[in-house]
């Protein structure tokens, strides 16, 4: 047998793989995911280490070079000596396009001759693992999925770099700043910009609905008024009412049977998606959930995770059988009536459809069959969030095999003299796959089904108690990471053009499955993005950077034209597009923003300004004070606070601004009646009083300000006896240097963004902490700020509405 290695993804699976063959295929070497980067563009042309706005692609592909960190250079290193002298390799990474990269790129960097095959596995059991040597393919056969991740992998270096840089060097003039530009990110910030600038613009309307309770011989229920469009006048309403007011008439009932089939098996988009609803999770954490539910010790009970398609292949329908007498093992699945026979629905419609798995690599997310059957002595080693997402998953599964669920559908409808009222209801016939999920109520459910009595057709109704509802329009909702999520999934609704539309429904949106999460995690960590509860909204340089971009060129910031690039991509795999041919739309799209970013720069176009990304008021969100002291200023008012304000500084210190008394009024009060010496005040005076030997005069005692003036007068002297005044000295900025454009090149290729300083360090001194601006020591001093070793701060006792006034807090 000639000498053969294993070549897995990681240690973990490298792990499994020798469980379940032993060294039956040779050696198994693990990678540490990439082993390889791309060059750097100066690493090609040297005269691309100058940072200038064009396109920096080389004469055919970039390179790889070793990666560093972790382990990656022992991994590799193994991996190289083995090469050397194998005849075959088997190549066991995971089973998407990502996997067939980190696999590939190895041989491919080495120019590897030898016979290679491909492992493919959806599941990390023994059985399946060693099911999948048995019906290992040659490599060649997935030329199409390497070349598409290569093509995904030249385009975003291309695109991100070369339009980084042309930003940066034609919209930030004079500022210093890197504008970073990412094919899926910067769309992915426009998604939550836009939606925030909705919320903002947004201006409710005044309406009114007409509720009134109809009594019939069955019993009663309630009726509404249903008008074309909604009445925005208060008189019409009144029409309405009084034209209701013990109206007798003849129902029109209609009396429908419907039945309905059971929702799609999971992918990753949804799984995040519901669980971001249902259990308040990160996107990122469903994943980690899942993966450990996939190849996590003892557990390998579910398929494939970062699965992009909700179907399976009908070669699964023989597993049916073995997987629904496992689940049923478990007391949370055995009261869900066992489906006999199940059914099995095929086509696009149903779960089994082999056309709608193609150019993917791996099928909806659903238990493991080769480990159902333990899932008895598995299930005590889950933990409550594991338990959690696979009660989801096994739950789908088993719905799918349940019978439709069976309603009667009762309109009725009533002519009040002109007006109609409608009424609807649903009674369960047959609950089918219902049965599956108690709990859960669909969305399009929620409040609006009542159940009715029995109805006839022509039967008098008569009318009681008709009142008006006062009601008002409600912006749209502010995304959180699964509805974000599922929006990048479905980037085709943000495309106008019918056509488009249509054709971009049938692509994958814009990232990866396996990739939008940390998509979203990035705008954050870049304090572009923040969570406030469950949402996500935009700091305010994400809005200025979105802004900046959008007027420069709509199509960087635009999701439907990075569908659109998506689809290109995607293409390759089903060789529907070759790859230079992909790299090609991307770099000219890449060309042509660039050239209307270097025209507008010409003609004077937009750039940025200094503060959009070098002033904390715009990049972070208000202090604890500064938030406590707004809302303490609209419960004295008896007003709301403006949108916003609990995430921007800049719109709280608006706020505060507006409302805080004036320094008069401050004055004033103060003198009406001037506020105590704090406990900490005190104590920290006797502290100073005792080690100089001297006594605290009454009139520092008799109020805050003037025990601060006299703690500060004695700290004053203490300094000038020792020659030192470090409380005179400019505070030494925090703020992290920026690194040349060289060094910026080193860092993450996938998505550059601007990276805003980083806020102040807490105080080490008792007090409030306050963020100062350089240049204004002395007007801070006058208000009664104080600098220490950890930055500065205002001693307990000092009044800080003039701090929230400059935004200062």
């Amino acid at each position: 047998m000639p000498h053969q290695i294993v070549i897995t993804e990681k240690t973990s699976q490298a792990k499994d793989v020798r469980a379940a063959v032993g060294p039956r295929y040779g050696d198994i070497l693990p990678a540490e995911g990439h082993l390889f980067d791309l060059l750097e563009p100066e690493d090609v042309v040297p005269a691309w280490k100058r940072w200038s706005p064009i396109l920096l692609r080389p004469d055919g592909l970039y390179a790889t070079r070793p990666a560093q960190g972790g382990n990656k250079a022992s991994k590799l290193k193994a991996i190289r000596e083995a090469l050397r002298t194998a005849e075959r390799v088997w190549l066991a990474t995971d089973c998407d396009r990502e996997g067939q990269l980190i696999g590939q790129e190895i041989l491919e960097h080495y120019k590897y001759r030898g016979e290679v095959m491909r492992v493919l596995f959806t599941a990390q059991d023994s059985q399946t693992i060693r099911d999948a040597f048995s019906r290992a393919r040659p490599n060649t056969e997935y030329g199409r999925l390497y070349a598409a991740a290569v093509a995904r992998r030249q385009a975003d270096q291309i695109y991100n770099l070369s339009l980084t840089r042309t930003a940066t060097v034609t919209l930030g003039r004079g500022t210093r700043r890197v504008i970073g530009v990412g094919r899926v990110k910067t769309p992915t910030l426009a998604i939550v910009c836009k939606r925030e600038l909705e919320i903002r613009n947004f201006v409710p309307l005044s309406y009114f609905e007409i509720v009134a309770t109809a009594e019939v011989a069955g019993g009663q229920f309630q009726m509404r008024h249903a008008p074309q469009d909604r009445i925005v006048r208060r008189e019409i309403a009144e029409d309405v009412v009084r034209a209701a007011e013990g109206f007798a008439g003849a129902l029109a009932v209609r009396v429908e049977d419907k039945r309905q089939g059971p929702p799609k098996l999971h992918d990753l988009p949804s799984l995040q998606k519901l669980c971001s609803s249902r259990f308040g999770w990160l996107a990122s954490k469903t994943l980690e959930v899942a993966q450990q539910l996939y190849d996590g010790q003892g557990k390998k009970i579910i398929t494939y995770p970062r699965a992009e398609v909700r179907y399976l292949p009908q070669s699964l329908i023989s597993d049916v059988p073995r997987m629904l007498a496992g689940l049923q093992v478990n007391p949370s699945f055995s009261a869900i009536p066992a489906p006999e026979p199940p059914v099995i629905r095929k086509g696009a419609s149903g779960a089994f459809y082999d056309k709608g798995i193609e150019g993917a690599s791996h099928h909806a997310v659903i238990p493991n069959v080769n480990t159902i059957d333990k899932l008895r002595e598995i299930w005590p080693r889950l933990s409550s969030d594991e338990q959690k997402l696979f009660d989801v998953i096994a739950r789908a599964y088993l719905s799918m095999l349940m019978p439709d669920f069976r309603y009667r559908q009762t309109t009725a409808m009533l002519d009040v003299r002109g007006f109609e009222f409608r009424a609807a209801g649903r009674q369960p016939i047959d609950l089918g796959w219902r049965a599956a999920f108690p709990d859960w109520q669909p969305a399009d459910e929620k409040g609006e089904v009542q159940l009715l009595p029995l109805l006839r057709n022509g039967e008098t109704a008569q009318l009681r108690n008709p009142k008006i509802e006062d009601k008002e329009t409600r912006p749209p909702p502010r995304y959180n990471e699964g509805t974000l999520i599922e929006a990048m999934q479905n980037a085709w609704r943000f495309v106008e053009d019918e056509v488009l539309r249509d054709r971009l429904k049938e692509a994958k949106g814009i990232g990866t499955p396996a990739t939008r999460a940390e998509i979203i995690g990035g705008l954050k960590k870049q304090s572009f993005l923040i969570a406030q509860g469950k949402h996500i909204v935009p700091t305010e340089a994400g809005l200025s950077l979105f802004g900046i971009l959008k007027q420069a060129d709509p199509a960087l910031v635009d999701p439907g034209a990075t569908a659109q690039l998506e689809c290109l991509l995607d293409d390759v795999v089903v060789g529907k597009q070759e790859m230079v041919g992909a790299i090609d739309a991307v770099c000219h799209v890449a060309e042509r923003i660039i050239g209307k970013l270097v025209e507008g720069a010409a003609t004077g176009g937009p750039s940025l300004p200094g503060a959009a990304f070098g002033n904390n008021d715009t990049a972070y969100p208000p202090t604890p004070a500064m938030k406590r002291y707004a809302d303490s200023l609209a419960r004295q008012n008896g007003i709301k606070p403006p949108p916003g304000y609990k995430t921007s500084m800049s719109i709280c210190s608006a706020f505060l601004r507006q409302h805080a008394p004036k320094k008069a009024d401050r004055e004033t009060a103060g003198k009406r009646e001037p506020k105590s010496a704090s406990p900490a005040q005190l104590s920290y005076a006797s502290k100073i009083a005792s080690a100089q030997g001297i006594v605290i005069p009454d009139e520092a005692k008799s109020s805050s300000a003037a025990m601060a003036a006299w703690i500060d007068s004695r700290k004053r002297t203490k300094r000038r006896k020792s020659g030192r005044d470090a409380t005179l000295r400019p505070a030494k900025s925090i703020a992290p240097q920026l690194t040349s454009p060289r060094m910026r090149s080193r860092k993450r290729k996938d998505d550059a963004v601007a990276v805003p300083p980083a806020p102040a360090q807490p105080c080490l001194i008792t007090g409030t902490p306050l963020r100062i601006p350089y240049g204004n020591k002395e007007v801070a001093f006058k208000l009664g700020a104080r600098y220490g070793s950890g930055g500065w701060y205002a001693p307990p006792g000092t009044d800080l509405s003039a701090f929230g006034e400059r935004g200062w807090l």
